[in-house]
């Protein structure tokens, strides 16, 4: 499969470059939830709520096209459609990881100084996907 880099050149840092790759509201949540497993469309798109079917196509696509997931079509009637990680995008997920971490401690921080401390500010931190451990 070739790789496509949609902006070649155009990259002023490797943070650019890798904003480039997970820019988007709903990517990361997509890598997210395939990192958790391999995922069907309809099983993704419950995963990550709030998307639309056009929206989860294109992202999908995109991260098909940066090589970030991989789309396994089955020979069968119905067909049947299966989205995992590639090797880079578990590397992106790991690279993703420490700003997980960050996020939630920035929300447990947030909570504690609004006073919200204890069990309540855990369980209201705990539904951002992908800012716990996994």
């Amino acid at each position: 499969m070739t790789r496509i880099v949609r902006r070649p050149g155009a990259f002023v840092c490797g943070i650019d470059a890798a904003m480039d790759v997970i820019g988007g509201k709903w990517k990361v949540l997509i890598l997210w939830a395939l990192n958790e497993k391999t995922c069907r469309f309809g099983e993704l798109r419950r995963a990550v709520p709030g998307v639309t079917e056009k929206v989860l196509s294109s992202h999908l696509k995109e991260l098909e096209d940066d090589g970030i997931v991989h789309r396994e079509v089955y020979a069968e009637v119905p067909p049947r459609v299966e989205y995992s990680l590639t090797p880079l995008g578990l590397s992106l997920n790991a690279a993703l990881e420490p700003l997980g971490v960050w996020g939630r401690d920035h929300i447990y921080r947030g909570a504690e100084e609004s006073g919200a401390v204890g069990a309540g500010a855990e369980a209201a931190a705990e539904p951002v996907a992908g800012l716990g451990k996994r």
